[in-house]
C-alpha cells in the first residue's frame, strides 16, 4: 500500500474509534426536588381541545436506539393526554430523507391506540432533511387536524443536525400561530433546536433523554396556556438553573511529519512534510434555565415529630421512622406512660446558687413529667429528694400511687437555700435514697437518679458519682448550660444529659427523659488500661468555629474512659503554624481536670503540617520519659480536616511500627488518598461529612479504641530505654542494655569519671569550630567550652572540611557539604543544633577532661 494511502486509512481508524459522544442535561437542584419532579409529571393531565403532532427524526445520525428513546418520549406525552377526537387529537411524522406520516391525527380515538401505533413505528435512516419536514408541513397542514380552529402544538424530537436551512420555514410555522417545542436526543446541536422552537426558547427546548423532566417541561410550558392543569393547586411552575452539554470529538492539529508521495507523470517518490493531527473528546456547555413544575411531597410538612424521619411512599402517603421512645403512635406522638419497671427519684437542687425560680421550674418540671408519664397501670414509682446542704428526701419513692397525691406533696417542698453540696447529696442519695428495700438482682426493678441544678457544685462530684454507680444507680442530669461539664462528669456521659435554654425549653426535655429512663445503656471498655493521645487540627484551614467542635467531640470520647494513672491516661497535641503539646500523658491524674485543660487547648492558625505532629508525638508525648507506661496498649487518635496531611504517611507508620495504633478522622472535603494511605494496613479510618456530625461517630470511635485496648503489646514498643539503651525481652519482662557511659534501669544515670563517658569527635588538631568561633587543640585551650554539659554546637569541622549533621540520628556526614538523605531519611542539614551531654571530649586521638574551673586540658 503506498504511504500516503496507509495515512489516510490510520487517520480515519482513530476517528472510528472514537466512542460515541453522550449528551447531558443537568437540572442543578437537589435530589429531592429532582424527585418531585419526576412525580410531578405523573399528575399532569391534557384535556382541551388540541392538535399534537410528533415529527420525528429517523436519520443515521440519530440512530435507531435513540430513535427508540423518541419513541419512548412520544409515548410518557401521550400517558397524560385526553386522546378523543374531540379533545386532544395526536399524529405521527417520521422524516430523514423524506418526510413519512405515520399516521393522521384523525386516526385514533384512544391513548392505547395511540401508544400502539408510535411503539410499532420502524426506524427507516437515512439524510437530516429537518427544513424539508418544515415545508411539507407548510403546504399540507396538520394532516388530519381541525386547522387553526383550535390550538396546534409541534413537537419536533431530534438531535437538531440538520442537512438543510431550517430557520426561515421554522419562523414561517411559528408566524401561523404553531407551537413549536424542539426536544434533542443523542448527542443535540443547541445552537439549531434553539431556531426551531417558539418563544421563550428556555420553555420550549428540551432533552428527551430525561423522559420525565422533559415531560415536565413541555407540560409546565402547556399549563400556562391552560391547555394543561396539574392535579394539584399547590403545585407551581419555577425557574431551575440547568445546563446543557454534549461530549463532541474535535479534530486538534499536533504537528507536521514526514511523509511520501507519488509524482504524477513519473515513477518518483517525493517526500514532504504532512500535517498530523489527533482527536480531542471535549464537553461543550450551554447554560441555560429550565421551568420546571414541582408539587409539595408528603413529608415537607414534616409530620414526624420528636426527631422521626419521615419517609415518602408515592405521591402522598408517608409513613414515620420513629425513635424507640416515641413509637406506638401516628406521627412519633409521644408515649404517655412509662413502660418499664424502674424506681426514679428526682434530686432537686435547693440552694441559694440554684435561685427560688430555678427551684419552682425544677418543681414544676417534676409535676409536669408525673402527670404525663404516670397512669394507674404505669410500673414506674417516683420519689422527689431535695438538697443544698443536706439531703431531704421529701416524697420517698413508692409512697404515693395516686397522681393527683403525689402532685399535691410537691407542691409542700420548701425551698431551703444554702450551699450547693451537689456531691455530698449523690452520696446520701445512693446510701438511703431509695428506702431499706431488701429487693436485689432481678427481683429488684431499675433505680434512676434524675438530678436536676442549675448551679455547679461547691464540692467534689467525681467520687460520689462513681460511688453511686457502683452500686447500680443509673444517672441522668437536667440542667442549664453552665452546668453541662459537672453534669457530664457525673453521668459518665454526654448521652445521659439533656441541656434546656429557657423555662419553655426544660419542659421540651420530658419526652427525651422517658426515652432515657427505658433504655439500657451499653457497656463500654472503662476497665481496659490505655495511653490515648488526641492529635488536634488547629490550623487556618479548619478555623476557630470548626475547632471548638473538635474540643467538644474529644471532651464527649474521653468521658467514656475512666481517667487515672492506673487505667486510663489522655495527652492532648495540638498543630497548627507550630506542634505543640497542649498537656502530656501524666500531665492531669483525674477526668475532670482533662476535661478542663481540653477546653483551654490554643487555636494556633497557619499552615499544619500532620508529618511534624505525628513526629513530636514519637519524640516528645508518646515516651516512657514523658508518661507513657511501658506494657500498656497506647494509640493516637488524629482529627484533620485533610490539609497538611499530606506528609503524613512514613510518620504514621513509625509509630505503628513502635507498637502506637492510629486513628485518622477526616472531617469534609479531605484528600481521601493522602488519608487513606495514613489509615495504614488496618484501614484505621472515619470520615465524617462535617464537623457538626462528629457527634454521630463517636460508638465507632470509641469501640475501635476499645478495640485496640484490647490488643496484645510489647514491653519494649515504645522501648522504655534511653539514651539510645536497647530494650530485651525476658521472661515476661524486660532489662535495658545501656551504651557505653550510661547505668541505671532505663539507662537514664550518666556514669561520671570514666573514660568511657567521652564522646570522640574525630576532630583532628588542627581546628574546629564550635558556635561559629575557631579554637586550637592543645592544653587549657577549650575556655569556651564552659557549661558543656547539654552545650549547643552548630556544625563541625574536621581537617578544614564542614561536616553537616543528620537531625534524626546525631551523626555527621563524613563528607563536605554533604546534604544528601543520612541514615534515617532526613536531609542533612548545615546549622542544626545538637545536645552534647558529656564532661571529657576526644581531640585527635588524645582525651581532654574538664577541669574544676570549668576550662580542659588534655590528660586522663
Amino acid at each position: 500500500m503506498p504511504s500516503f494511502l496507509l495515512l489516510e486509512a490510520i487517520c480515519v481508524f482513530l476517528f472510528a474509534g472514537v466512542p460515541p459522544s453522550l449528551p447531558l442535561q443537568e437540572v442543578h437542584v437537589s435530589r429531592d426536588t429532582i424527585g418531585k419532579i419526576s412525580a410531578a409529571s405523573k399528575m399532569m393531565w391534557c384535556s382541551a381541545a388540541v392538535d399534537i403532532l410528533f415529527l420525528m427524526d429517523g436519520s443515521h445520525s440519530v440512530g435507531k436506539g435513540s430513535f427508540e428513546r423518541s419513541k419512548h418520549f412520544a409515548i410518557t406525552v401521550c400517558d397524560a393526554l385526553d386522546i378523543n377526537l374531540k379533545r386532544v387529537r395526536v399524529g405521527a411524522f417520521q422524516f430523514s430523507s423524506a418526510p413519512h406520516l405515520e399516521f393522521p391525527l384523525d386516526s385514533f380515538s384512544t391513548q392505547q391506540e395511540v401508544k400502539a401505533k408510535i411503539k410499532r413505528m420502524v426506524f427507516k435512516g437515512g439524510r437530516t432533511e429537518t427544513g424539508l419536514a418544515l415545508k411539507y408541513l407548510l403546504r399540507k397542514g396538520f394532516p388530519g387536524g381541525r386547522n387553526a380552529s383550535v390550538p396546534q402544538i409541534l413537537i419536533i424530537i431530534t438531535d437538531g443536525k440538520s442537512q438543510g436551512h431550517v430557520a426561515l420555514p421554522a419562523k414561517q410555522l411559528k408566524e401561523r400561530g404553531i407551537t413549536v417545542f424542539a426536544v434533542g436526543v443523542r448527542f443535540p446541536r443547541w445552537e439549531e433546536l434553539h431556531t426551531l422552537a417558539s418563544e421563550p426558547r428556555e420553555q420550549h427546548v428540551l432533552m428527551a433523554e430525561q423522559v420525565e423532566d422533559a415531560a415536565n417541561g413541555l407540560f409546565s410550558t402547556l399549563s400556562s396556556s391552560a391547555i394543561c392543569t396539574i392535579a394539584s393547586p399547590d403545585c407551581k411552575v419555577q425557574p431551575h438553573p440547568c445546563e446543557r452539554k454534549t461530549l463532541e470529538t474535535v479534530r486538534e492539529l499536533v504537528g507536521n511529519a514526514l511523509c511520501w508521495r507519488g509524482s504524477r507523470g513519473t515513477n518518483a517518490v517525493l517526500a514532504a512534510l504532512c500535517p498530523f493531527s489527533s482527536w480531542k473528546r471535549v464537553f461543550l456547555t450551554h447554560p441555560a434555565t429550565c421551568y420546571r413544575t414541582t408539587c409539595p411531597g408528603p413529608c415537607d410538612s414534616q409530620p414526624c415529630q420528636n426527631g422521626g424521619t419521615c419517609v415518602p411512599e408515592g405521591l402522598d402517603r408517608y409513613h414515620c421512622l420513629c425513635p424507640a421512645a416515641f413509637g406506638g403512635e401516628a406521627n412519633c406522638a409521644p408515649k404517655l406512660s412509662l413502660e418499664c419497671r424502674i424506681d426514679v427519684l428526682f434530686l432537686l437542687a435547693g440552694s441559694a446558687g440554684t435561685t427560688l425560680e430555678g427551684f419552682l421550674r425544677a418543681k414544676a418540671f417534676v409535676k409536669r413529667f408525673v402527670q404525663v408519664s404516670l397512669s394507674v397501670d404505669s410500673r414506674a414509682r417516683v420519689g422527689v429528694a431535695l438538697y443544698s446542704e443536706e439531703l431531704v428526701v421529701a416524697v420517698p419513692v413508692g409512697e404515693y400511687h395516686d397522681v393527683p397525691h403525689l402532685v399535691r406533696s410537691l407542691d409542700g417542698i420548701p425551698f431551703s437555700g444554702g450551699a450547693t453540696l451537689t456531691g455530698s447529696a449523690l452520696r446520701q442519695a445512693a446510701e438511703h435514697g431509695f428506702g431499706s428495700a431488701t429487693r436485689t438482682g432481678q427481683d429488684r426493678p431499675r433505680r434512676v437518679v434524675v438530678l436536676l441544678t442549675e448551679s455547679r457544685s461547691q464540692d467534689e462530684v467525681a467520687g460520689p458519682a462513681r460511688h453511686a454507680r457502683a452500686r447500680e444507680l443509673f444517672l441522668l442530669g437536667v440542667g442549664s448550660e453552665a452546668v453541662r461539664t459537672e453534669l457530664e462528669e457525673i453521668t459518665g456521659s454526654p448521652k445521659h444529659v439533656m441541656i434546656y435554654t429557657d423555662p419553655q425549653d426544660l419542659f421540651n426535655q420530658i419526652p427525651e427523659l422517658q426515652g432515657k429512663l427505658c433504655s439500657r445503656p451499653q457497656p463500654g471498655c472503662q476497665a481496659q488500661s490505655l495511653d490515648l493521645v488526641f492529635m488536634l487540627d488547629a490550623s487556618a484551614s479548619v478555623g476557630p468555629g470548626n475547632f471548638a467542635q473538635i474540643q467538644s467531640f474529644v471532651r464527649s470520647c474521653t468521658l467514656q474512659f475512666d481517667v487515672n494513672p492506673d487505667v486510663t491516661q489522655v495527652g492532648l497535641v495540638v498543630y497548627g503554624s507550630q506542634v505543640q503539646t497542649a498537656f502530656g500523658l501524666d500531665t492531669h491524674p483525674t477526668r475532670a481536670s482533662v476535661l478542663r485543660a481540653m477546653s483551654q487547648a490554643p487555636y494556633l492558625g497557619g499552615a499544619g503540617s500532620a508529618g511534624m505532629a505525628l513526629l513530636h508525638i514519637y519524640d516528645k508525648v508518646m515516651t516512657v520519659q514523658k508518661g507513657a507506661r511501658p506494657g500498656v496498649p497506647k494509640a493516637v487518635v488524629m482529627l484533620t480536616g485533610g490539609r497538611g496531611a499530606e506528609d503524613a504517611a512514613v510518620p504514621a507508620q513509625k509509630l505503628r511500627d513502635n507498637g502506637v495504633s492510629v486513628l485518622v478522622v477526616g472531617v469534609g472535603p479531605v484528600l481521601r488518598e493522602a488519608l487513606r494511605r495514613l489509615a495504614g494496613p488496618r484501614d484505621s479510618l472515619i470520615h465524617v461529612a462535617s464537623y457538626a456530625d462528629l457527634r454521630y461517630h463517636q460508638d465507632v470511635l470509641i469501640e475501635w479504641l476499645c478495640g485496640e485496648a484490647k490488643r496484645p503489646v510489647s514491653l519494649c514498643k515504645p522501648s522504655p530505654c534511653m539514651n539510645k539503651g536497647t530494650c530485651v525481652l525476658q521472661n515476661g519482662t524486660y532489662r535495658c542494655e545501656c551504651r557505653g557511659g550510661w547505668e541505671g534501669p532505663h539507662c537514664e544515670n550518666r556514669k561520671w569519671g570514666s573514660c568511657s563517658a567521652c564522646v570522640n569527635l574525630g576532630w583532628d588538631s588542627e581546628s574546629f569550630h564550635t558556635l561559629g568561633t575557631q579554637l586550637k587543640a592543645g592544653p587549657m585551650a577549650f575556655t569556651q567550652w564552659k557549661e558543656s554539659y547539654n552545650r549547643l554546637f552548630v556544625h563541625a569541622f574536621s581537617g578544614g572540611l564542614l561536616h553537616p549533621r543528620c537531625p534524626r540520628c546525631g551523626e555527621y556526614s563524613s563528607k563536605q557539604n554533604n546534604k544528601n538523605l543520612c541514615p534515617r531519611g532526613a536531609p542533612m542539614l548545615v546549622g542544626e543544633t545538637v545536645n552534647i551531654s558529656t564532661t571529657c571530649i576526644i581531640v585527635g586521638g588524645a582525651k581532654h577532661i574538664q577541669k574544676n574551673n570549668g576550662d580542659w586540658e588534655e590528660g586522663l
